[in-house]
């Protein structure tokens, strides 16, 4: 089978300079690789400004109307999750000049530029984090320096104030200060989210998201009025937010079950009305002058579309794309719940159920959503039923949903798939001796713990970039993940050993029966190299049936050429070893267009 046209996606809306709309700079392929490019609204067309080995994701636009990107390796070579540096040139050319200049590299953590002209910024460089302020183009100053993963949370329209957002269950979720580094306050979590400061000139009000345990609500925060929770303004399942320009109004996009929903609240009058959207999911909104909103929405069969409530005109989106199938949900009862799936199956070709594969998500704290997937495209094309699998841990289903771990880490989650799976295999849906598991990040983790506790059930497991071993990864991963685990498993692994050995694939390596296919990244610092290294030492040892395959990447990546080897090698592999599809699979399937499954 000869491998899809593979084109890097990157769900975010184009950012818009705040003195001129019709200036815009966004995020789109260039020959497999994610590059910054601008649009220009009036004349509807594109001019792409960076052009890096390994791609280019982070980007913005100030009042000045000068485009900023952050290269990854700080020279232009876009070299993964090396370290990098801030660079700037404007909406209509001239020179590529840098934005901070003897700012520290590290991994970009946030920008944000006043309309005056400051530049806040926040890089990840050498195990800390470092928040800086100053002048396009000029030497900054080091506001703070912590051992504490955080990242720019917001800076007020006047400059005076910036927030810093930790962890939502840290102990101190948002710390906000003065350029000068004074600490004006610290807003305890857990649960709570910082969402920026009002754009309103004259105002230093900060927007929050916080979690009461049975609810999502609005919350602001000034320095006269403290920490105000919005009770009135509450969601059953998770939300984010974001300030209209005229400091009043919000707009609040809704995470559920699998779609999304936009809100506009009136903090003002404590009215809140739904913005109409298409069913399926908003993969971001922004709201704009009068009560305009735009917005990037997706499908499962409709590849993603920018679009604006007030006609401007945004980017064009890629080629239209024809998805095959059948797209459906199902929900699974359980006796903790039931469980939600978006079921793709492919066009009704003979008597038996189809072989299926489960895509597992990434995470924990994330959702499969009705929204384009190229490897389910690609699947689906190819005759496979393809299953996404919400299961517990997963947000979109409200806060007990996402914090249900009854079973233990990994344990609680491969409860769901297995109960999916009998599910759908009981109703005829799909062949019950004809399953596979493929899974990124978070989600490969689960498809090696699934292997390793239920041999003989699947009949074959993808792990792209997997957590095979938690002790070795939590001592050689970031400190943001290695506080996760602390708050995971309530412990370090000198602590906790038992609760970390038993949540880890290699403990059960030697039980596995089902061919495997295990994908590692040499310069992954979420999953690292050595401890997927060792857990297929472990699958050798014990004479389990396995392959290995090798990227020269980090965990992330912008370059389109990594994931279309994965997708080649992965399809492959699943035909050599399910049930060959029924004939009406096409022997290349259609060409998808959509980006990397996120961590």
């Amino acid at each position: 089978m000869t491998a899809p046209a593979y084109q890097v996606f990157v769900a975010a809306l184009p950012d818009v300079c705040p003195t001129d709309r019709r200036r815009m700079v966004f995020t789109a392929d260039a020959a497999g690789r994610c590059e910054v490019f601008t649009w220009d609204a009036v004349t509807c067309q594109a001019r792409q400004v960076t052009d890096s080995r390994g791609g280019t994701a982070h980007r913005a636009i100030d009042a000045d109307g000068y485009v900023w990107w952050f290269d990854e390796d700080g020279n232009g070579g876009g070299a993964g999750e090396e370290e990098g540096r801030w660079w700037f040139r404007h909406f209509d050319g001239g020179p590529r000049l840098p934005g901070l200049p003897g700012a520290p590299a590290g991994q970009a953590r946030g920008l944000a530029v006043t309309a005056d002209g400051t530049v806040a910024a926040v890089v990840a460089a050498e195990q800390r984090t470092v928040a800086l302020m100053g002048r396009r183009g000029q030497v900054p100053r080091e506001v703070l320096r912590t051992d504490r993963p955080c990242r720019l949370g917001g800076i007020s329209p006047d400059g005076a104030l910036i927030a810093l957002a930790a962890s939502a269950d840290d102990a101190v979720a948002v710390t906000v200060l003065t350029p000068d580094g004074r600490t004006v306050a610290t807003l305890p979590g857990p649960g709570l989210w910082c969402q920026g400061f009002s754009t309103l000139p004259g105002h230093r009000e900060l927007l929050l998201v916080r979690d009461l345990g049975d609810r999502y609500v609005l919350a602001t925060w000034t320095a006269e009025q403290g920490l105000r929770t919005r009770h009135w303004c509450a969601f059953d399942t998770e939300i984010s937010a974001r300030w209209y320009p005229d400091g009043r109004h919000v707009l609040v996009r809704q995470d559920r079950h699998g779609r999304s929903l936009l809100h506009r609240v009136d903090l003002g009058s404590r009215r809140r009305h739904r913005v109409p959207t298409p069913a399926g999911s908003v993969l971001d909104a922004a709201p704009g002058a009068s009560g305009a909103v735009d917005y990037l929405w997706t499908s499962t069969d409709r590849p993603p579309l920018l679009r604006a409530t007030d006609g401007i005109a945004l980017p064009p989106a890629g080629p239209p794309v024809l998805v095959p199938g059948r797209h459906t949900d199902r929900w699974t009862p359980t006796g903790s719940g039931r469980v939600h799936s978006l079921l793709s199956l492919p066009e009704p070709g003979g008597a038996a159920p189809p072989p299926a594969v489960f895509l597992v998500h990434g995470g924990p704290a994330d959702h499969d959503r009705d929204a384009y997937d190229a490897t389910v495209h690609s699947l689906v094309a190819s005759g496979y039923a393809v299953v996404r699998v919400n299961y517990r841990g997963s947000t979109g289903y409200g806060p007990r949903w996402r914090n249900a771990f009854p079973a233990g880490v990994g344990h609680t989650q491969v409860a769901d798939l297995e109960a999916v799976r009998a599910d759908l295999v009981r109703e005829g849906l799909i062949a019950g001796d004809a399953t596979a598991l493929w899974g990124v990040s978070w989600g490969g983790y689960l498809v090696l713990l699934a292997l390793g506790l239920r041999p003989g059930l699947w009949q074959a497991g993808v792990a792209v970039k997997p957590v095979a071993d938690w002790a070795a990864a939590h001592r050689a991963t970031t400190p943001a993940l290695r506080a996760l685990d602390v708050r995971m498993f309530g412990g370090t692994p000198d602590e906790v050993p038992e609760r970390y050995a038993r949540a880890s694939p290699l403990t059960y390596a030697s039980s596995v029966t089902a061919p495997l296919l295990v994908v590692g990244a040499t310069r992954d610092t979420k999953c690292p190299p050595g401890q997927i290294r060792g857990y297929l030492d472990a699958l050798t040892d014990a004479g389990v049936p396995h392959e290995a395959m090798w990227l020269d990447t980090g965990h992330d990546g912008y370059d389109g050429a990594a994931h279309v080897a994965v997708l080649r090698r992965s399809l492959s592999f699943l035909r050599a070893r399910l049930p060959r599809p029924a004939p009406r699979a096409p022997e290349r399937p259609p060409t998808p267009s959509g980006g990397p499954r996120s961590h």
